[in-house]
């Protein structure tokens, strides 16, 4: 009996390996991955800006990043006693004036050095909905709960997205030709927008980023992962998700990273992955009597599978 409509998936010919380092820009679901990626130890860096929703905040970001540009404070405004930045998530947000400012800089010349560096970029875009803020006359990442008339609510169209993606692609490309981008679709449902808004903001998503592999099919830098469509088809059961029935469970999360990983991790560092996860779970045990002379062992096998990892690839730390 067959109980599941599976999305085709086959390995892509520009695979990850330990020796590869990457940028995951985006939405929660970029979190979840960017996680998977610092768990096993991987060369990854995630939302140097925290979590950014939608296609301009991320290209914003990846502007800023190329450009170099310094953050100074009329780049920043009080709400409810902290200091914020509406091209930042609330992340980094501070009770402290100068603290953001050096924080914001700091995100930049990071973003800077590992889009310069990176092999594999992935993007994860969350909504088409923006929020323009009135007074200064343009899009936001992030509203930090300042009230809702300061802003005027907008669904992109599929051309401003392709815009917006186009541009990030050509900036990246100024700094680093070599980098490989991996699109994909949040398949967090923004039900907040409501539910036909949603369906209607991913259909723009979906349409635009393929139009934009399809426009950088002949470079072969653009690709996409269907996150969305897994979740979707064949993660259909509500047991997929958590309490607020919207966002992907940990069952969920740990199902698309591994066909995430069938897709983007090379064989070898699919084996890598095993070795790392093994002595993850050995560090994460608790003894019942650590002073024990099997726990003893326990530890020095540890060590040695440490040791042994460390001499391959010195930049892992646990």
């Amino acid at each position: 009996m067959k109980l599941q409509t599976k999305v085709l998936l086959k390995p892509s010919t520009f695979q990850i390996n330990y020796s590869n380092k990457l940028l995951l820009l985006g939405s929660c679901f970029a979190e979840h991955i960017g996680n998977k990626f610092s768990y096993y130890k991987m060369q990854a860096v995630t939302n140097p800006f925290g979590v950014l929703f939608h296609p301009r905040a991320i290209t914003q970001l990846v502007k800023n990043a190329v450009l170099e540009e310094k953050y100074t404070e009329k780049d920043i405004f009080n709400q409810n006693e902290r200091w914020h930045c509406f091209n930042a998530h609330s992340v980094l947000s501070t009770p402290s004036k100068q603290k953001l400012v050096q924080n914001l800089n700091a995100a930049v010349l990071e973003t800077r050095q590992v889009l310069t560096n990176a092999t594999h970029i992935v993007v994860t875009l969350g909504t088409a909905w923006v929020y323009k803020h009135l007074e200064l006359n343009k899009v936001v990442a992030n509203c930090h709960k300042v009230p809702q008339k300061a802003f005027n609510k907008q669904l992109l169209t599929v051309t401003e997205i392709e815009a917006s993606l186009q541009e990030l692609i050509s900036l990246v490309k100024s700094v680093n030709t070599n980098a490989k981008f991996i699109f994909t679709v949040s398949p967090v449902r923004h039900i907040k927008d409501g539910f036909v808004e949603n369906q209607r903001s991913k259909s723009h998503l979906l349409t635009a980023v393929h139009n934009t592999i399809e426009l950088e099919k002949n470079r072969g830098d653009a690709f996409y992962f269907p996150s969305y469509e897994i979740m979707m088809d064949e993660l259909r059961d509500y047991r997929f998700y958590k309490e607020d029935m919207v966002h992907p469970s940990k069952l969920a999360v740990d199902y698309i990273w591994e066909k995430f990983s069938d897709v983007w991790l090379a064989k070898k560092a699919l084996e890598t992955t095993v070795k790392v996860g093994a002595v993850q779970r050995g560090l994460e045990h608790r003894p019942f009597n650590s002073e024990s002379e099997e726990h003893q062992k326990f530890l020095k096998n540890i060590q040695e599978k440490i040791t042994y990892l460390q001499k391959e690839y010195p930049f892992i730390l646990f």
